[in-house]
């Protein structure tokens, strides 16, 4: 497999660079960070979530993780993560575990991480278990001017992050 054909395509489309990452095959996302060398905090995870409205995407640093409760009354929904088999038919040109950060992409509403914006450098899936994208933070932040704010991960010292939110 190589870069899923929908990120290149939105990649290519609005013009941000970039540049593909190879790693050996991984596993997980702080596998992936590890064998092509990136401090988990620049690596973006996708965490795919639904409720009775439909599909919801958080972006956040790969040491971090979502509070779901918190988010659900921010977004005044009732989130719940997404069922792997679920995943395989939104994101079917990626291979499942493999979800790149782009859901505006797949049609669904997506929040993310500002702390991801200031980064120098940010890496993310790009749709198989052996490629990372490299974005700098100019082009990063210009992907994510499409987006809106919230509050809704923690990081590892336990603070809340600001969000950005798309809508598709």
């Amino acid at each position: 497999m190589t870069i899923a054909a929908r990120v290149r395509e939105f990649m290519d489309f609005h013009g941000l660079e970039y540049e593909v990452v190879r790693h050996p095959q991984s596993h997980s996302s702080a596998e992936s960070a590890h064998l092509a060398h990136v401090p988990l905090e620049q690596l973006a995870k996708s965490v795919v979530l639904e409720d009775d409205s439909g599909f919801f995407m958080a972006v956040v640093p790969a040491n971090h993780r979502v509070k779901l409760g918190e988010m659900g009354r921010l977004m005044d929904r009732k989130l719940r993560l997404a069922m792997e088999n679920q995943l395989s038919a939104l994101f079917d040109d990626c291979a499942l575990g493999a979800i790149p950060p782009l859901g505006l992409a797949y049609g669904i509403d997506t929040i993310v991480d500002d702390g991801l914006v200031e980064m120098d450098e940010v890496y993310f899936e790009a749709g198989d278990h052996e490629r990372l994208i490299h974005m700098r933070r100019e082009a990063f932040a210009r992907m994510m001017d499409l987006v809106g704010q919230t509050h809704f991960s923690d990081s590892p010292n336990g603070r809340p992050r600001r969000m950005k939110m798309t809508r598709h």
